[in-house]
């Protein structure tokens, strides 16, 4: 089987400009680092557009059949690269012109080459690769803040990228060691005469590691810290862009394994536990960013949903698609008003913010919304079809779940809906009105209304990813 590296071409034109973005950046001056960004998002959307190129051929198997490009991997880049084209442009507005530019654009480009890797891995081993080459870049990202809360992250997410990197690493020697190889195509047939403790072992190992990057239970403890202690644009990258990798990653090999042990109970538990948590513990919250994050946790057990089902539904992973590329747009959304608002960190300042600025609000009650599920949001189609695909493939009880977690979801988003339309408004002086930021607010507004477009037209996207 051949190498066929030009197969991997987003992924290397991707690396290559976070290359060109690092070591360009050192010799351009302060004010002429904007440079550096068009280099970057220049890299992003050549990357999209290969993807896009080869989206509608037959699938293929590259480096010696070790990575597949399929339409699930197609998917994965566009979805990725858009989504990282929105950071930087939410970045704009906290770091340009500082000290750190070039590096911050440079990190968001290795961290979106590992989440390539991983939606495209096809071999335990290269799974680690793009989880090492996804996750390193995550810690300066998040400690670029420079403050307390910032370094306390990137500080927690360090320790625990470690730990469940070793146990990613932990579980794939497990499986080598019973099946011989660590190439999904050749894993089926072993693993069924292996000894079932040592089978479960290395796959909750592995599973713990994506879902680390994925930030769901049980790797979820970082997330929040994150979100509330990192910069806007960064909080915003950490809590999508690596998991769209990490999800299709766990799909990937729940859909390889053989159906000798309850792989759809084991996953549906984790789905449970990470919708169930992240939507009690949302409900508490006062600062916007750390409910977002909470939110994320909720987020990652809606997707885990249709990975249950990996294999005996037809839905499952068109329905993983499209909610990976809603939850994408929508998540973003609502970050761009907590960026373009960055001084506003309790739920109660955002009174009178419909009044206001009336596009933001409607922006941000559309982003909250729309991750509610509700129409005509793309998360809406996404939570349909997911909870769909689970009921199709003889596990109603966890579409019920995705029903009730879903009602117990809308309460904590109208604690934040509700001050925006507030009768009174929170601020009475100029000193203290609402001045949002240009580049975050136009990208919040842009991005809300891209979630609306893709709910309305969910038809020709489901065609897309089918």
């Amino acid at each position: 089987m051949a190498m066929r590296p030009f197969l991997l071409l987003p992924e290397i034109l991707l690396f290559t400009g976070g290359l060109v973005v690092l070591l360009g950046g050192s010799f351009l001056p302060r004010e002429r680092q904007w440079v550096a960004r068009l280099t970057a998002a220049g890299s992003l959307l050549a990357a999209a557009a290969a993807a896009a190129v080869e989206l509608p051929g037959p699938a293929k198997m590259a480096m010696e059949g070790t990575f597949t490009v399929d339409v699930t991997t197609g998917v994965v880049r566009i979805v990725a690269a858009f989504g990282t084209l929105v950071v930087l442009a939410l970045v704009s507005d906290e770091i340009a012109g500082s000290a750190r530019e070039s590096e911050t654009y440079a990190l968001l480009l290795f961290a979106t080459t590992g989440t390539l890797v991983l939606g495209g891995a096809d071999d335990l081993l290269v799974v680690i690769v793009g989880f090492l080459l996804a996750s390193v870049p995550l810690y300066g990202l998040i400690g670029m803040a420079l403050t307390p809360g910032g370094a306390e992250a990137a500080m927690k997410t360090y320790l625990l990228g470690a730990i469940f990197g070793i146990l990613l690493m932990v579980g794939t020697t497990l499986l080598y060691g019973v099946a011989g190889t660590t190439a999904y195509s050749e894993l089926t047939e072993p693993l069924s005469d292996a000894p079932a403790g040592v089978l479960a072992a290395g796959v909750v190992a592995v599973l713990a590691g994506l879902l680390f990057k994925a930030g769901g239970v049980p790797g979820h403890y970082w997330v929040p810290d994150a979100a509330q202690g990192a910069g806007g644009a960064a909080a915003a990258f950490v809590t999508t862009v690596p998991k769209v990798g990490a999800v299709v990653a766990a799909y990937r090999l729940i859909a390889a394994l053989p159906d000798v042990l309850n792989w759809p109970l084991l996953i549906g538990a984790l789905a449970v536990g990470s919708m169930t948590l992240g939507n009690l513990a949302a409900y508490w919250q006062t600062d916007p960013r750390r409910l977002l994050g909470w939110s994320t946790v909720s987020q990652v057990g809606y997707l885990l949903v249709p990975v249950a089902v990996a294999g005996r539904s037809d839905l499952a992973l068109p329905s993983l698609l499209l909610y990976l590329a809603g939850y994408t747009v929508t998540n973003l959304a609502a970050f761009g008003v907590t960026t373009a608002l960055s001084e506003r960190r309790d739920l109660s300042s955002y009174r009178g913010l419909g009044r206001s600025h009336p596009l933001l609000g409607a922006s941000l009650v559309v982003a909250l919304l729309g991750l509610v599920g509700t129409p005509p949001t793309v998360v809406f189609v996404g939570k349909l079809t997911t909870a769909t695909a689970a009921w199709d493939g003889g596990h109603a009880w966890l579409a019920v779940v995705v029903l009730l977690n879903t009602l117990v979801s809308l309460f904590y988003y109208l604690r934040w809906i509700a001050p925006v339309y507030g009768r009174e408004p929170y601020e009475r002086t100029s000193a203290g009105a609402f001045t949002p930021l240009r580049w975050s607010s136009t990208t919040a507004v842009l991005t809300a209304a891209v979630s609306i477009g893709l709910g309305i037209g969910a038809g020709l996207l489901w065609q897309v990813v089918a």
